[in-house]
C-alpha cells in the first residue's frame, strides 16, 4: 500500500489585490494622441476629445503633468492650443520635464522651439565659450530625443538681456523666416530699467546705426553714412527719480538697437556700461524680451508668447521705492 504524504497546510495570507492606480485606464494603451480639432484652451479642447471622461479626471491628467501639447508636457489648463496642434496622454505615468537652470521650454512643435533664457547665457558659442549656450543646451536636450535632430538660428539675444527667443528645428523654417523676417514678426517687446525719466513719457527714437572696429554700435542722423534704419517705440510704465520701468516695441530688429537708442536720449539701460550706464542696481543689465508675437512658418497660425521681466525690475524703479524694504 502506497503512503500518501498529507500536504500541510497553507497558512500563509493571500497576496494583496494590486492597488488601483487612478491614472491608468482599463482598456486603453498607456499613451493616446490625437489632433486639436479648432484653436481653444486645453482644458476645453481635452474635455471636447475626451467627453466620455469627467472633468476631475482629465483635470487630473493635467496635474499629474499627463499631457503634451505638440511634445511639450505642461500643466496649463489655460494654455493656447491651434487647430493641428498635436496633444498626447500618458494614462500611466506623467512626462518628464526639460530641467535647465539657465533655459526654460516654452512652446515647441516639429518646426519651432521658444524658450524663456536667463541674463549671462549666450545665444550662441563664441571663439572662447562653445558650450555655455541656449544652441548647446538645445541641440544636447533635441539630439536626447532624436540623435539625428539639428537646431537652426533664428535670432539671438545679447548674453546679458534675459527672455524669449526660438530657434527653427529644421533648415526649411529656417529659411521660410529669415527671407520673410519682417512681415512674419508681428510684434517684439522688451521691458527695460533705464536710468532717469524719460521725458515725454511716451514716443519714438529713430536713427541709422553703424558699427565701428571696436564692435560698438553707434546712431547717425541719416543714410549716407551707410547705416542701417532703425526705429524703436517706448512708453514709460512706472518710475522714480533716479529709475524708470519702460516697455520698448522693435519696429525694426537691429544690432544693438534698443541699447544705443536709450543711450541717445540720455537714458541708457541700468547695468549697460558699454552703453553709458552709470549705476548697475541689479548687478545685470536691465534688459528682457518680454513678448514675442509671429506667423508660424508652416501653419500661418498666429502665435503669442509673454514672460513678465524679474521682479526686481519693477522693484527699482517703484514709484515709491521707500516702502520695498517694508514690505515683508
Amino acid at each position: 500500500m502506497r503512503n500518501i504524504k498529507k500536504q500541510a497546510p497553507n497558512n500563509r495570507p493571500p497576496k494583496p489585490a494590486k492597488k488601483h492606480d487612478p491614472r491608468r485606464q482599463p482598456g486603453h494603451n498607456d499613451e493616446k494622441s490625437c489632433t486639436v480639432p479648432a484653436d481653444g484652451h486645453l482644458l476645453d479642447t481635452l474635455l471636447t476629445l475626451f467627453a466620455d471622461r469627467s472633468r476631475s479626471t482629465v483635470k487630473s491628467w493635467l496635474a499629474h503633468r499627463q499631457v503634451a501639447v505638440n511634445d511639450t508636457p505642461t500643466t496649463r489648463y489655460d494654455q493656447p492650443v491651434h487647430a493641428g496642434d498635436k496633444i498626447k496622454i500618458n494614462f500611466r505615468v506623467g512626462y518628464k520635464e526639460f530641467k535647465n537652470s539657465q533655459l526654460r521650454i516654452i512652446y515647441e512643435d516639429d518646426a519651432l522651439i521658444v524658450v524663456d533664457k536667463v541674463s549671462g547665457l549666450l545665444s550662441v558659442s563664441t571663439d572662447r565659450i562653445k558650450t555655455r549656450t541656449a544652441y548647446h543646451i538645445l541641440s544636447n536636450y533635441l539630439k536626447s530625443k532624436d540623435p539625428a535632430a539639428r537646431l537652426f538660428v533664428l535670432h539671438r539675444l545679447d548674453r546679458d538681456t534675459s527672455g524669449l527667443m526660438m530657434f527653427a528645428k529644421n533648415q526649411r523654417v529656417q529659411e521660410i523666416m529669415q527671407h520673410a523676417w519682417n512681415e512674419m514678426i508681428l510684434d517684439r517687446r522688451y521691458i527695460a530699467v533705464v536710468e532717469g525719466q524719460p521725458h515725454p513719457a511716451e514716443g519714438e527714437i529713430t536713427s541709422y546705426l553703424c558699427e565701428n572696429a571696436a564692435y560698438e554700435v553707434y546712431s547717425t542722423p541719416d543714410k549716407t553714412s551707410g547705416g542701417q534704419y532703425a526705429l524703436t517705440r517706448y512708453r514709460v510704465l512706472q518710475g522714480n527719480r533716479r529709475y524708470s520701468l519702460v516697455e520698448l516695441q522693435l519696429a525694426t530688429g537691429r544690432k544693438n538697437q534698443i541699447r544705443v537708442h536709450l543711450k541717445d536720449i540720455g537714458h541708457s539701460i541700468a547695468g549697460d556700461r558699454k552703453y553709458g550706464a552709470r549705476t548697475n542696481p541689479l548687478r545685470r543689465m536691465a534688459l528682457h524680451a518680454s513678448r514675442l508675437r509671429f506667423v508660424h512658418p508652416l501653419t500661418r497660425h498666429d502665435m503669442h508668447f509673454e514672460v513678465p521681466p524679474p521682479a526686481p525690475f519693477r522693484q527699482v524703479a517703484h514709484p515709491h521705492p521707500e516702502t520695498i524694504s517694508a514690505t515683508p
